[in-house]
């Protein structure tokens, strides 16, 4: 492949050093509530100024890497996976150097996409001059990948489409990015870290209100029900707590820029890859000074990830505006996951010019799993799963489905079957889990085909 393949991480995806080479943002998996609790300190004395606008606060932060593991912020986003099973996979399947043909893109996810993207525009021609000089009339053609989970597809559009980036990318494939928002980055500027996790001993509340980059996550489709029960902008209603006015403005503006941007004579090649299946919040009603998620827009329930929404999963310009963007892959996988699901990855491969391996089976086999489980479980709650199958996928009240729950850190799985209650919904029930990061894998009659991963954050005792 003479192409350079960039791998560009969503919110929360980059480890994080102060000015002094200390970790603010760093520790993972295992040890992920010591991480939160011991640099939720820092975390919060990293709170943006007021008025940073599309600049760096200047306070010596800078990104040091991607997150390898499992790794979550409370109250700012959902539980998500590292990305070093994706970078190794890349490499090993494509035959792709990491720092020639394959360049990862860890930023500071504090600050606006503009910011980021930005030093993204000069990471890359840095790395297309390297990549030249070292292949002399080899690489004269090589042009520009981008693989961007979640908000990192917003920062690669914005130099694609606003910085000029148009014109050495052959592509932008986007997995789980939130194109036109998502509710949950709405309900963490509005309701906070309300629940618990009081006994973790951090509250970030205000940090994360203080961020550009969640505002630029906040949906940019009318999604709050208004008191006629008609949807309203979240900029449009006056009063939310929790909301900075001029960020929510300048992140509409950010996303109107993307839409008059892409829509020239030649747009960039974009693969939207879609999370479908999930229990997602797409709409939301506000009631005693707090969002209260729903599940359906118009009476209907269009699913999505779980944290973002299908008809956000895909730009809002992507109809009729010359810009065409199809959904490249409807995965039934989880947004934390969606980077490592094996039919996303077999996406990968024929998007960028190979087969998939024949011996996987078709994409999306097996039924359409919907999980739901906690993302983030106080001490000494049990931990519940959920599965809901469509009436119209075949046997959808008939399957024999499993559930295991893996430590982060490692160690013995714990496997249970899940009860079926009738009507396509099963579930199942353990007991408190110790303190730590944990992947559920909920599998469709013990097999791999339909699987789908679950990311949890169990909460430890107060210090």
């Amino acid at each position: 492949m003479e192409d350079l393949v960039v791998v560009v991480p969503g919110i929360m995806g980059s480890r994080l050093a102060d000015a002094e080479g200390r970790p603010v943002w760093d520790l993972s998996g295992g040890a992920l509530t010591r991480a939160v609790r011991t640099l939720g300190g820092s975390l919060k004395d990293l709170r943006l100024p007021a008025g940073t606008g599309d600049d760096h606060p200047g306070d010596g932060v800078r990104p040091i890497g991607l997150m390898p593991d499992l790794h979550v912020v409370p109250g700012l986003w959902q539980p998500v996976d590292g990305y070093t099973g994706l970078m190794s996979w890349l490499s090993a399947t494509f035959g792709l150097t990491p720092g020639e043909g394959l360049l990862d893109f860890p930023y500071d996810w504090r600050l606006s996409c503009r910011y980021n993207a930005r030093l993204l525009r000069r990471r890359v021609e840095e790395a297309l001059e390297r990549r030249s000089a070292a292949r002399p009339g080899q690489a004269a053609d090589a042009r520009v990948v981008f693989i961007c989970h979640s908000m990192g597809g917003l920062v690669a559009r914005h130099y694609v489409e606003c910085l000029g980036g148009h014109a050495v990318t052959r592509r932008v494939i986007t997995l789980g990015t939130p194109h036109r928002g998502s509710l949950d980055a709405l309900g963490h500027l509005v309701n906070g870290l309300r629940k618990g996790w009081g006994p973790l001993g951090v509250d970030l509340t205000a940090f994360a209100r203080s961020l550009p980059s969640l505002h630029q996550l906040a949906p940019d489709y009318a999604c709050v029900a208004g008191p006629d029960g008609s949807l309203e902008y979240a900029r449009d209603l006056p009063g939310l707590p929790g909301i900075d006015p001029e960020l929510l403005a300048d992140a509409a503006r950010f996303h109107a820029a993307l839409r008059t941007a892409a829509d020239r004579a030649d747009p960039t090649e974009l693969h939207a890859v879609v999370g479908v299946h999930q229990p997602t919040a797409t709409t939301a009603r506000y009631t005693e000074d707090r969002l209260v998620p729903l599940g359906t827009i118009g009476g209907a329930d269009e699913g999505g990830d779980g944290t973002v929404p299908r008809l956000a999963a895909r730009p809002a310009n992507a109809a009729g505006t010359g810009h065409p963007v199809a959904e490249s892959h409807t995965a039934c996988e989880q947004h934390g996951s969606l980077q490592n699901n094996p039919g996303v990855r077999d996406t990968l491969i024929r998007l960028l010019g190979q087969e998939p391996p024949f011996h996987r089976g078709r994409d999306g086999a097996g039924p359409p799993l919907g999980v739901h489980a906690p993302g983030l479980l106080e001490p000494g709650d049990p931990y519940q799963v959920t599965v809901t199958v469509p009436v119209t996928a075949d046997r959808h009240d008939e399957l024999a489905l499993t559930a295991e729950l893996h430590p982060a850190a490692g160690g013995r799985p714990v496997l249970r079957s899940l009860r079926n209650l009738g009507g396509g919904r099963y579930t199942a029930t353990y007991p408190a889990p110790d303190p730590g990061g944990y992947r559920l894998v909920v599998r469709p009659d013990r097999t791999d085909e339909g699987a789908v991963t679950a990311l949890t954050l169990v909460g430890g005792a107060g210090e």
